[in-house]
């Protein structure tokens, strides 16, 4: 016996952009490797095959838009790929687009809302519904979907220097403000040997700015360095200088 989802996808599809002929690649887009485990006699597959066809047509599309209207250097186009297809900026579209709701995930996976586990969860079916979107629509519709919702970002990405790693715009917006330069201090160190969790601390001179968390001393430094932009309200700064060049 099988069980399908008894959904109404039109609103979906009219905040994706896209109809699907087929609905089936859009259920499996929506469909976690959880859900498979509560449902074994579920008549889709998961979404990761479709999330690594997304991930190689997405960056193709947003290379290619950049390779065409910038004539900045590879390095950069490269930092600025990065910053419009990474997991935070994905969940952040895939939140816009109000398909959580939609998501079909273990009742363990679905009660766990705030975890970074999600954002990764939120970021992989963004990918994987352009996987669905490629094979129902093609190239032409694929693309037509990330010119909408994810290279529409990139003005605001450059504006606000948001491709520039936390660490390093932390670095720079202190010593253009303030002329301090930042340094970390490692609070706590949690878990086993092969298992730790650091919690770091960012400081300008002797006081505490904000605290990140992390696997690593380095990973923990650019959560401290993130949560720092924003206690300083430094996120969206205008003293920021759009560099790109056109081509």
């Amino acid at each position: 016996m099988t069980t399908e989802p008894q959904m109404d996808f039109q609103p979906l599809e009219a905040r994706l952009g896209y109809s699907f002929h087929d609905k089936s690649p859009l259920v499996s887009s929506l469909t976690h490797r959880s859900y498979l485990n509560e449902h074994p006699g579920f008549p889709y597959e998961h979404n990761e095959r479709l999330e690594f066809l997304g991930d190689a047509v997405l960056e193709l599309i947003v290379t290619e838009h950049l390779y065409k209207n910038y004539g900045n250097p590879e390095g950069e186009l490269t930092n600025w790929r990065a910053a419009l297809v990474n997991a935070k900026t994905l969940a952040g579209i895939a939140s816009q687009l109000q398909f959580e709701d939609y998501l079909l995930m273990s009742k363990g996976e679905a009660k766990d809302r705030d975890s970074k586990a999600r954002m990764y969860i939120l970021a992989n079916a963004i990918e994987a519904i352009i996987g669905a979107i490629y094979l129902d629509g093609g190239n032409e519709a694929a693309s037509g979907f990330i010119q909408r919702h994810i290279l529409s970002h990139l003005p605001f990405i450059l504006k606000n220097r948001l491709y520039i790693d936390p660490k390093s715009r932390f670095q720079e917006t202190a010593q253009e403000l303030l002329g301090v330069t930042p340094n970390y201090k490692v609070l706590k160190e949690t878990g086993p040997d092969h298992n730790k969790e650091f919690t770091v601390g960012v400081f300008l001179e002797k006081e505490l700015i904000a605290v990140g968390v992390g696997l690593s001393k380095q990973e923990a430094q650019i959560a401290a360095a993130q949560a720092g932009l924003e206690a300083k309200k430094w996120v969206t700064a205008e003293n920021g200088k759009e560099e790109a060049k056109e081509a």
